[in-house]
C-alpha cells in the first residue's frame, strides 16, 4: 500500500462547465475505443524510454510489457505500463493543460459534426476518452528520471482534481478505471481480449491480460519480403481472414520515401458472399488499428484487397473528411495502384498460365481500372488475358494481331456466347483463325474502350460478318446470264427473297469453304453494340424480324439442291426448305417467341415426313 504525502487539490482553468459529459456526448459511438486509447498511450511511453535508453545509455535493461488487470470486486480496470513515467509537473502539463485545452477546441470545433467517432486523437484526447466508461480515473506514475518522486492524479469527471506525491517503487504508469454501472462489461475477460484483438492484436509491446500475452509483437508487413515464404503470406491471411480460401497473390509494401508505408495486400479468392463495394483493407498507425472502412485509401476498382496497411504519418484518428482531403492519402492510391499493376505485370511474365488460372477472379476488376485510370491502362495493356475460344490458350491483344495473320492484321475477332455461335466460331477455326472469348457483362464496354485507345483496331463479333479468308473465290459466280442479265449469286438472292417474302430483307451470296453451313445471320457490329448498350441502360430495344442480313453459302447442297427443285418448279418443296434454311440461321443467334417456334417445329416435322417419303421411293 503506497502512502499519499501532500496533496494538491485544483480546478482546471477552461471556460467549459461539465467538459467530461460533452466529452461524452460528442465523442465515439463506440466505448470500446478506450481499451484502444489508453493501451497505445502505454505502448507509448514505452517506445519514448527506449529512445531515452538508447541516446542517453542508461542501460534499462527491463522486459518491456503492458498488463491490463481487472478487478469486478473494486469494478476497475487497469493498464499499466513500465515505460517512461511522470512527474506531478509532467501530469500538470500533459494532463491538465495540453489536454483539457485541446478538449475546449474539440467541443468548438466539431459539436456540429456528424462523423465524430474518429477525431478525438487530433486533439491529444486520447487520454480523456476512459471518461465514456468510467466515473473516476486515477494515474499512478514514477518517471525514469534519477530521484523522481511518485505522482498520483485523480478527477471524478468534474473540472476538480487531486495531485499527490505518493511512494511508487517500479518505474512507468498505471491507469485505473473505476467503471460506471452500465460499463460493467469491461470488467469480462472475455470482452476486454475480444477489444485488444480487434484494435492491439499487433502492437510491438507484450501486451499482457490475465497471465497471457495477446498480441503478436512482429506482424508480417514489419519483416522483410526476403526473409518470407508463401506459406508465412499464407499462414498471416488466415489469422486475419479466418475460414477463407487462400489468396490469389500478394503485394508486400515497404516504402520509406515520400511518406512511410508499410503492408501487405491480398487479392482474394471471390466468393458469391463476398461484398465488393465494402472495404476490407485494415488500417494501422504505428500498429495500433485505426479503421476497417477506409475506402479513400484504395481506388474503387481494387475494393476486394485485403490485407493490412500502416500509415505511420496519418493521425491514429483519422477522420473521414481527413482521408477524403488529405494529399498523402492520394499519393498512398497511387502507389498502391501501381504496385498492384507492377505485381500483375510480374505474375504475367513468370508463369502465364499460373496467372491465366486467376485470371477469371480478377479481370472485372482490371478492366474496370484500365478505363478508370490511365496509368493503370498503361502499364497492364499488353498483360491483358483473352481466352482463345475452342483450345485452353490465353494471349494478349499485342500477340493476337501479330499471330492471327491469316486476318485482317487490325481486326479482332471475338464471341460472348460460345454455344450460340458455334456455327460461325467452326468456321473460322477451319482456316485456324483465332476468336476471342470476351463473355462478360464488362467486355462490351471494355471492346470501345479498347477501341478508342487503339484506333487502329476493331473488333468485330463472329456472327457480325465473314472474312474473306472465310470465303471460296470463284469467278463464275460473277457471270452474267445472257437470259435476264442476272449472275447466278443475284437469282440466288431473289429467289430467296421471293419465297420468304420480304423484299427488304438485306441477302449476300457467298461460296465458304465449308460446305455444311447453309446460311448465316449476320448482324452489323455497331448496330448490335448500340442495342447492347441501350439494353445496359434500361431501354429494351427488341431486334426487329428484318433486322439481320442473311447469307447465302452458294456451296452448299442444300442451297444447290433449292435450285434444283425450283428448276423443277417444285414451288412447296422450295417455299419449305428456304423457309427452314432461313429458320436456322435466325435461331443461331437469338430465340424464338412460341409462335415462330411453333411453325419451326411444324415445318421440320413435313420435312421428315417427305425424308420418308423419298426413302419409300413414293413420288
Amino acid at each position: 500500500m503506497t502512502e499519499e504525502k501532500s496533496t494538491e487539490q485544483g480546478t482546471i482553468s477552461i471556460h467549459t462547465e461539465n467538459i467530461f459529459p460533452i466529452i461524452k456526448k460528442w465523442l465515439y459511438s463506440e466505448k470500446e475505443i478506450f481499451i484502444r486509447e489508453l493501451v497505445s498511450n502505454a505502448v507509448d511511453a514505452i517506445h519514448k524510454l527506449q529512445h531515452v535508453n538508447l541516446t542517453e545509455g542508461l542501460q534499462i535493461a527491463d522486459e518491456y510489457r503492458v498488463d491490463v488487470s481487472l478487478d469486478k470486486e473494486n469494478k476497475t480496470l487497469t493498464i499499466k505500463d513500465n515505460g517512461i513515467g511522470m512527474t506531478a509537473d509532467e501530469i500538470r502539463r500533459y494532463i491538465n493543460q495540453i489536454a483539457f485545452s485541446s478538449a475546449e477546441e474539440f467541443i468548438e470545433k466539431f459539436k456540429g459534426v456528424e462523423d465524430k467517432n474518429q477525431i478525438i486523437g487530433h486533439f491529444g484526447l486520447g487520454f480523456y476518452s476512459s471518461f465514456m466508461v468510467a466515473g473516476k480515473v486515477e494515474i499512478r506514475s514514477l518517471s525514469y528520471e534519477e530521484g523522481a518522486t511518485g505522482a498520483h492524479w485523480s478527477c471524478d469527471g468534474s473540472t476538480n482534481y487531486e495531485l499527490a506525491e505518493i511512494d511508487i517503487s517500479e518505474r512507468g504508469t498505471e491507469i485505473i478505471l473505476t467503471l460506471d454501472d452500465d460499463e460493467l462489461e469491461f470488467l469480462e475477460p472475455v470482452r476486454v481480449r475480444e477489444v485488444l484483438t480487434r484494435y492491439c492484436n499487433f502492437l510491438p509491446i507484450a501486451i499482457h491480460l490475465e497471465g497471457d500475452v495477446v498480441n503478436d509483437q512482429n506482424p508480417l508487413w514489419t519483416r522483410m519480403a526476403t526473409e518470407l515464404t508463401d506459406d508465412d503470406y499464407k499462414e498471416f491471411y488466415r489469422k486475419l481472414y479466418p475460414f477463407s480460401d487462400d489468396p490469389l497473390f500478394w503485394i508486400h509494401l515497404n516504402i520509406d520515401f515520400p511518406f512511410n508505408l508499410k503492408g501487405i495486400l491480398y487479392f482474394p479468392k471471390l466468393t458469391t458472399e463476398f461484398d465488393v463495394t465494402k472495404s476490407h483493407i485494415k488500417l494501422f498507425c504505428n500498429q495500433v488499428f485505426v479503421s476497417d472502412n477506409c475506402t479513400e485509401l484504395i481506388p474503387e476498382f481494387l475494393t476486394p484487397l485485403q490485407g493490412c496497411l500502416d500509415a505511420p504519418d496519418l493521425p491514429l484518428n483519422v477522420s473521414r473528411s481527413y482521408l477524403q482531403n488529405e494529399p498523402q492519402v492520394r499519393k498512398i492510391r497511387d502507389v498502391i495502384t501501381s504496385r498492384v499493376a507492377g505485381k500483375l505485370v510480374e505474375l504475367d511474365k513468370q508463369d502465364r498460365k499460373a496467372f491465366s488460372a486467376i485470371w477469371a477472379d480478377i479481370h472485372t476488376f482490371i478492366k474496370f481500372g484500365m478505363m478508370k485510370d490511365d496509368k493503370y491502362y498503361e502499364k497492364l495493356k499488353d498483360h491483358m488475358l483473352f481466352a482463345v475460344s475452342g483450345s485452353d490458350d490465353w494471349t494478349t491483344l499485342p500477340e493476337y494481331l501479330e499471330n492471327n495473320t491469316a486476318a485482317k492484321a487490325t481486326t479482332v475477332y471475338y464471341t460472348n456466347d460460345e454455344v450460340a455461335q458455334s456455327t460461325y466460331l467452326t468456321l473460322f477455326k477451319a482456316q485456324s483463325l483465332d476468336v476471342l472469348v470476351l463473355d462478360a457483362h464488362i467486355d462490351s464496354h471494355f471492346i470501345q474502350f479498347l477501341e478508342m485507345k487503339n484506333s487502329e483496331v476493331h473488333f468485330a463479333r463472329v456472327d457480325a460478318d465473314v472474312t474473306e479468308n472465310l470465303i471460296e473465290q470463284n469467278a463464275a459466280s460473277d457471270l452474267v446470264d445472257g437470259e435476264d442479265g442476272k449472275t447466278s449469286d443475284e437469282r440466288i438472292a431473289d429467289l430467296f427473297k421471293q419465297y420468304l417474302q420480304d423484299e427488304e430483307l438485306e441477302v449476300r451470296v457467298e461460296r465458304l469453304k465449308d460446305e455444311s453451313v447453309s446460311a448465316m445471320a449476320l448482324f452489323s457490329e455497331q448496330d448490335r453494340r448500340f442495342q447492347e448498350m441501350t439494353r445496359t441502360l434500361g431501354q429494351e430495344i427488341s431486334i426487329p424480324d428484318k433486322g439481320p442480313s442473311l447469307l447465302i453459302n452458294a456451296s452448299s447442297p442444300v442451297v444447290q439442291n433449292i435450285l434444283d427443285l425450283h428448276a423443277k418448279q417444285k414451288t412447296e418443296d422450295v417455299e419449305l426448305l428456304v423457309a427452314q434454311v432461313y429458320d436456322l440461321a435466325m435461331l443461331t443467334c437469338r430465340a424464338f417467341d412460341q409462335d415462330r417456334m411453333a411453325r419451326f417445329l411444324n415445318r421440320s416435322n413435313q420435312l421428315l415426313a417427305r425424308v420418308n417419303v423419298d426413302a419409300s421411293g413414293e413420288d
